[in-house]
């Protein structure tokens, strides 16, 4: 049977997933809210559709009904998930080659735990809204599958980054920082590995809660200083987190520091393309695709700490 996979918030990561598909005849099926950016996803072999939250259009139901793979890359709101709420029904009932969900979470679920390491059997401590929402959307898909029989995957990504989202572009645009606060480090994820576990779990419909992160989590300002060494230019000068200026959104980034162990995504048989940002940044500099000029990924990183 033909893969038939539909992406509900085809972004960064559902783009990368779809640039990574290595069979041509595997169809995939994509949202965004706004038809102008039908375009985007069409350069990487994504079929659009609208989807803005309410009830899904008959094309789009129709385009459903065929998929046998689910990806949910869309973040929940205070009404909780809003692809079970708009469409739950209709996926329970009116998609019958269905056989696997995808759902893209957070490490943010873990909230802080002082810089231990945690896996996916430690307690979840949501600080922030958004991740106590996502505990809660992560709950509402796997009660989803117990009650269809579908497996469903959570994947919880750290940071992401890759061509376009990277501390090359901050280099380059005058916006990176060196914030220094004494033992904190960071967890972070290339693109391409996130589409390396899509299709990985996908393809064996292997379900169940897997951290999606890589080797090394690290100092933020040791991030930026290997970019800058690459680059061959002066890295910004090191500021104290305390007295530096930054918004509430990215001052509570700071208030969770925590190591995130990817054991369990190995133990399924995945190996990581960039097993840390070094290795990922040698690649990106050495193909000079760092910019992702063209590619519609040029964007503002996304954080998921």
């Amino acid at each position: 049977m033909t893969q038939d996979f539909f992406i509900f918030g085809a972004g960064y990561s559902g783009k990368g997933f779809a640039a990574a598909a290595r069979d041509p005849a595997i169809r995939i099926g994509g949202t965004t809210r706004k038809p102008e950016k039908f375009s985007t996803l069409s350069d990487v072999g994504i079929e659009p559709f609208v989807f803005d939250g309410g009830a899904p259009s008959d094309e789009l139901k129709s385009r459903l009904a065929e998929a046998t793979h689910l990806i949910i890359s869309i973040a929940p709101d205070e009404a909780g998930d809003p692809v079970l709420n708009a469409a739950g029904d209709f996926i329970a009932a009116q998609m019958p080659k269905l056989g696997w969900i995808g759902y893209l979470s957070t490490v943010g679920v873990y909230g802080d735990h002082a810089g231990g390491w945690v896996d996916e059997s430690s307690e979840c401590r949501p600080v922030s809204r958004r991740s106590v929402m996502r505990v809660a959307a992560e709950d509402e898909w796997l009660a989803f599958g117990r009650r269809t029989g579908v497996p469903v995957a959570i994947l919880r990504l750290s940071g992401i980054y890759g061509p376009g989202r990277n501390a090359f572009v901050n280099l380059a645009n005058g916006t990176a920082k060196r914030l220094v606060k004494p033992g904190q480090v960071f967890n972070r994820i290339h693109v391409g590995d996130i589409a390396g576990a899509l299709w990985h779990l996908a393809e064996r419909r292997e379900g169940g809660i897997f951290n999606v992160t890589d080797d090394l989590p690290a100092p933020p300002q040791d991030v930026v200083a290997y970019a800058a060494q690459l680059m061959g230019v002066e890295p910004p000068p090191e500021t104290d987190f305390e007295t530096a200026e930054l918004s509430p959104m990215a001052r509570s980034f700071y208030g969770e520091n925590k190591r995130v162990s990817n054991a369990a995504i190995k133990q399924s048989g995945y190996r990581f393309l960039y097993p840390d940002y070094r290795s990922a940044f040698d690649a990106m500099w050495a193909a000079q695709n760092w910019s992702g000029e063209g590619s519609g990924d040029a964007r503002s990183p996304t954080k998921r700490s």
